[in-house]
């Protein structure tokens, strides 16, 4: 699974017009999920998200995490993210898993966010062609392999 993790003030997602999600301040998730993810990737990174200490203590400094801020956490599928581009222009999506894989594990994904963070996810729609709008606080972005654990 890779995530592209953002603290926002704000942001939303609109599918044919309408907002189908808004969350202020809290974490804006790209998520891309794989052939080779599991339950495991979805247990470590659930974990890895609600404890990542992305936001400002007293003191300015990135020392607290999302449910230290109360904050909120919107959710959205993201195939492109394992977009290869080594030959030509064109990026190639072979990575990507077919819908058949990735809804269960986009499912688990949110449950078990739900389920670490004691909170509702707010989400996209699996599939839909989506617009996301955010104000990206910092900015501060993070990018999360579970292939990779760095």
């Amino acid at each position: 699974m890779r995530a592209v993790i953002q603290r926002v003030s704000t942001a939303n997602v609109t599918i044919d017009g309408k907002i189908k999600s808004q969350i202020n301040a809290g974490l804006m998730i790209l998520i891309g999920i794989e052939d080779a993810d599991s339950t495991e990737d979805v247990e470590w990174l659930s974990t890895k998200i609600i404890n990542l200490r992305i936001f400002n203590d007293e003191n300015g400094v990135m020392n607290i995490s999302v449910k230290d801020v109360a904050g909120d956490i919107l959710l959205i599928s993201q195939f492109t993210l394992h977009a290869s581009t080594k030959k030509g222009n064109r990026p190639s999506y072979l990575r990507a898993s077919k819908p058949e894989i990735a809804i269960p594990l986009y499912e688990k994904m949110i449950a078990q966010l739900e389920d670490d963070f004691g909170k509702t996810i707010y989400t996209g729609e699996f599939g839909a062609d989506m617009k996301v709008e955010l104000v990206n606080d910092g900015p501060v972005t993070i990018i999360i392999d579970t292939k990779n654990k760095e």
